[in-house]
């Protein structure tokens, strides 16, 4: 496992943490709100190594990247974050494969840089607008119910929202070590960060129907934080987007059922070469670029 250092949006410096097959495809996992790289233990701990090159990037904010205030309402710094990630690593291609509020990242990049140096994306129990009664629709009761607590500026009401948060996040409970170390690096996440990823509003509809690499869409049929309809609503919006809903399993498929997850995603990297997601000779096409 190698470590790197990368300058980010607005000269931010992001943590980033690499393993595997450096001939791979490049898979590029982006975590949630309040978690770190920490998240995909069991991915990058797993056969995906073998056949691909795995890189986990802590995002602005997040476990060992910078955590200045102020960083995280603009939309072009989080897009600047991952664009940073690819050309500094020489990435060809890759999967991004983002959970939760990680979609919202990978569109962000979408919107500032287009899609093609991409090779396909995922989302992982992901929304892709903020902001609004709509996107408010997709989310559980049980979810924004923590909300106002793990925003809270207060340690102990927002060290409580935090618990809460988890508790929603897996339909297999997680050991009691393995949820006092989530806990640890979801409260090392200052309350400012999330009040400002938290603060954004914006749509995404129209960036997602001129989407046109491949798509894997990936949700927890038990997944109490982000309701399994939402699926429906992307598939509308691409049409063209697989569909991976996993029986018995929460908000973190990736963590619930990691062997199940971890196949279908190597599954959907192998298909990319038929897809011609990585045929450079493609025209340039930016896509929603502002």
């Amino acid at each position: 496992m190698r470590t790197h250092q990368i300058v980010g949006g607005g000269g931010l410096k992001l943590h980033v943490v690499e393993t595997g097959n450096a001939e791979g495809t490049p898979i590029v996992f982006l975590h949630g709100a309040s978690q770190c790289y920490l998240q995909w233990s069991r991915q990058m701990n797993s056969s995906l190594a073998g056949d691909h090159r795995l890189i986990a990037i802590d995002m602005r904010g997040h476990g060992l990247s910078d955590k200045p205030p102020n960083a995280y309402d603009n939309s072009k710094l989080w897009a600047d974050d991952v664009n940073a990630v690819i050309r500094e690593l020489s990435l060809d291609h890759p999967v991004l494969s983002g959970w939760s509020y990680g979609p919202l990242v990978i569109l962000d990049y979408i919107r500032h840089y287009g899609e093609e140096r991409l090779g396909g994306i995922q989302f992982i129990g992901g929304v892709t607008k903020l902001g609004s009664p709509d996107a408010m629709s997709v989310m559980t009761p049980e979810f924004l119910s923590v909300v106002p607590q793990f925003l809270s500026a207060d340690v102990e009401t927002c060290v409580t929202g935090l618990k809460g948060l988890l508790r929603l996040c897996f339909a297999q409970e997680p050991s009691t070590s393995e949820l006092y170390m989530m806990l640890g690096y979801n409260v090392s996440v200052p309350s400012y960060v999330r009040q400002g990823m938290f603060s954004r509003s914006f749509n995404n509809d129209d960036l997602l129907a001129k989407i046109r690499k491949p798509v894997l869409i990936t949700h927890g049929a038990l997944d109490a934080i982000v309701k399994p309809a939402v699926v429906d609503q992307h598939k509308s919006a691409m049409p063209h987007a697989q569909v991976q809903l996993m029986a018995n399993v929460g908000h973190g498929p990736f963590w619930d059922d990691a062997e199940g997850f971890n196949e279908r995603l190597h599954a959907f990297c192998e298909s990319l070469e038929s897809h011609g997601a990585n045929d450079h000779s493609a025209p340039a096409r930016v896509v929603g670029a502002v």
